[in-house]
């Protein structure tokens, strides 16, 4: 191991609990041991998923949220005796690999409760909310400290919560922790005083408009966490640990406006003055440590950073509040090993929190111990598959119900929190596969036909293995992009697969093979504007063609998104025009992402034309016109179409014959990746 890991490799104590190490795997919704939108259960799709990373030599494992009480069903957690006597075979069988476990609890998500537009009508229509109720009850999953518009679909007014309803929850928190306890998990956490959560909205002045003894105050605020870590400690005991989800400063400026890193802002939830006193007054109450990072829903990407967030984003922060309590602190936010091992060994935190690198690659740890950093498969913080809910104007979450119930997937490891079903098995018969692409998909479908087996001839036609990826990585804040393509080629390169560069296959007819997967891509999407001829496709301009001041990009979907995002940040003055009523209107796009780019917008005023189309192109500039019908001429030196891109297969499907990624259907990193494991694994 590199010394300057070393640090990470330490014990420390939680409470009386000892963890081997600092590595800390934070919690992630849908990796619930008792399952997510279902019954309550043990979920052993999850508890095998743990047991990998925890024979992998992580020191502390926070399961995702676990609701109190069922999202559909509405049955309590501590109803299900059976299930904790599961939950205690499970524990005996993961103490032997050395790591310890926490079960995260939740109390709910009140107005941040991401409903779908189906959801939305329960809420509007109390019959049909009423009808549903014993099966979802939308009214008491988004139940709030106060009436507060939703996150998710601001035309609602979620209800508040009673006070008999707050008494039901830190009982069931109290009586679930004893469960917890018996079952020998070694602590808890509370969900969460953190990213705008319930309990978190209780405690937040712009949330919390309540008269009662759960309002107004610093006191009254903090009280239902408070009566909660109380609650548990007269049942478990004062030497149980009970950990704190806590975000230490909101970044939040108003209802669903966060505020960028570094931003001069007015803050309407906890600043940093009121952090420090409520960490210190949290302990005192009987928490043994935060878990901590910063934002809220309404500020969604400083706790589920995306790329454009910097590495190791809420250090700063955590290593402030630590100086205000004695409590270990652990920070998580795109921590990097050797940033973290560094604040470790410098005392300003005690744990370094993982979430998402450890859905990429599970035997990431090991291989930090072993010398082998070249073989972590990084995380690309896309949230393609572990958190893809989409909102844009007019429509709420506009994820797929088969998303919603199983987060925590990855968009480049599918074997992550699905069971057996992308299992790599040796083939029962060895045959000659030709792959046609070397991007991702065509990578990916070769390394997997080869981990079974099978004799494989990779074609690329161009001089390098990487395909559109290696545009598509070509941002400044695409670190971790880049770093995954030469992971792909490192794990190409140690397998017996025959790479042919400079291939352009014609006609596959003319391949020795027996199988042919076919990833060529896609290609992109032309339009028939007048003057058209004057702009440069999107890939021109990943590609490294210079553009000049003012630059006008036609489509703000993702990728015309961060190319205006990096214009900006490169000194251009970058205008976008899109034909929807908002930018990044699509599914698949995390908000966290999304919203990201569009309040950077927002705050640096980056021109932005919704519901218009560019007409024409001249030579210097473009006219818009927008749904009234009323047209605007903009100053464009340059104008970079991004429309979007049509499938360019080499030839059809066959028997034989296989598709994948964009030359299959264009998609994303995760459609693409899967696909290829689907066809790699069937052959």
């Amino acid at each position: 191991m590199d010394k300057k890991f070393e640090p990470l490799f330490t014990p420390w104590k939680i409470g009386n609990v000892e963890i081997k190490n600092r590595i800390v795997m934070c919690p992630m919704g849908g990796t619930s041991l008792f399952g997510w939108m279902e019954p309550n259960h043990f979920d052993k799709v999850a508890a095998d998923f743990f047991m990998e990373i925890a024979k992998n030599n992580v020191g502390l494992i926070i399961p995702g949220i676990a609701p109190l009480r069922d999202t559909l069903g509405g049955r309590w957690l501590y109803q299900n005796k059976g299930m904790f006597k599961k939950l205690k075979v499970y524990m005996d069988e993961l103490h032997k690999t050395g790591a310890k476990l926490f079960i995260q609890l939740t109390a709910g998500f009140g107005r941040s409760f991401a409903i779908t537009d189906h959801l939305a009508i329960l809420l509007k229509n109390k019959f049909l909310g009423a009808l549903a109720k014993p099966i979802v009850d939308a009214s008491y999953l988004t139940a709030s400290p106060s009436e507060l518009p939703s996150r998710w679909a601001e035309d609602i007014k979620v209800r508040a919560l009673t006070k008999k309803e707050i008494q039901k929850m830190i009982y069931a928190f109290a009586e679930t922790a004893r469960l917890c306890k018996e079952a020998g998990v070694d602590g808890v956490e509370v969900h969460a005083v953190h990213e705008g959560y319930l309990l978190d909205q209780f405690t937040l002045p712009y949330t919390n408009k309540r008269t009662d003894e759960y309002g107004g105050s610093f006191e009254n605020r903090y009280r239902f966490p408070v009566e909660v870590v109380k609650a548990i400690k007269e049942k478990c005991g004062k030497d149980y640990p009970v950990s704190l989800r806590y975000s230490v400063v909101s970044k939040t400026k108003d209802f669903c406006v966060g505020a960028m890193p570094n931003e001069d802002y007015v803050e309407v939830g906890r600043d940093m003055a009121e952090s420090e006193k409520a960490a210190k007054y949290l302990q005192d109450a009987g928490y043994d440590m935060l878990n901590a990072d910063n934002g809220t829903y309404d500020a969604w990407y400083w706790a589920h950073p995306p790329a454009y967030m910097p590495l190791n984003c809420n250090l700063d922060d955590c290593a402030h509040i630590k100086k205000f309590v004695d409590i270990p602190v652990v920070c998580a936010g795109r921590m990097e090993p050797d940033i973290g091992a560094k604040a470790v060994a410098e005392g300003k935190i005690d744990g370094v929190g993982v979430a998402r690198q450890f859905l990429t690659d599970q035997e990431w740890v090991t291989k930090l111990m072993e010398n082998r950093l070249e073989d972590i498969q990084p995380c690309i913080c896309c949230h393609n598959a572990c958190f893809a809910m989409a909102h844009y104007k007019g429509v709420a979450n506009d994820e797929a119900f088969d998303d919603i119930a199983h987060m925590a997937r990855c968009a480049l490891n599918p074997r992550t929190m699905q069971g057996h079903k992308f299992d790599i098995k040796p083939a029962k018969k060895i045959k000659k596969v030709a792959v046609i692409g070397g991007g991702v998909g065509g990578m990916e479908a070769a390394r997997i036909a080869a981990l079974r087996g099978h004799k494989v001839t990779l074609y690329e036609k161009s001089d390098k293995l990487g395909g559109v990826f290696i545009p598509a990585a070509n941002f400044d804040f695409k670190e971790k992009d880049k770093q995954l393509i030469e992971w792909y080629k490192r794990q190409i390169k140690k397998l017996p697969i025959e790479v042919k560069l400079n291939s352009e296959v014609k006609d596959i007819d003319s391949l020795d093979a027996d199988e042919i997967i076919i990833a060529t891509g896609a290609k992109a999407r032309k339009l028939r504007t007048p003057g058209i001829e004057n702009a440069i496709e999107a890939i021109d301009y990943l590609n490294g063609r210079k553009v000049g001041k003012n630059v006008v990009i036609i489509g703000g979907g993702l990728t015309g998104c961060e190319i205006a995002y990096d214009l900006f940040n490169h000194g251009h003055n970058p205008t976008i025009v899109e034909m929807k009523n908002d930018l990044i209107a699509v599914r698949g796009v995390c908000l966290a992402n999304s919203s990201y780019l569009r309040d950077f917008f927002n705050l640096h005023k980056v021109n932005v034309y919704l519901e218009s189309k560019v007409i024409e192109i001249k030579k210097d500039s473009v006219i818009v016109c927008n749904n009234k019908g009323e047209k605007q001429e903009i100053k464009a030196d340059d104008v970079i179409v991004s429309v979007g891109y049509v499938s360019n297969p080499l030839a059809k499907k066959s028997k034989h014959v296989h598709i994948i990624g964009d030359a299959d259907k264009v998609g994303n990193l995760r459609t693409v990746v899967w696909k290829a494991w689907e066809v790699a694994e069937k052959i």
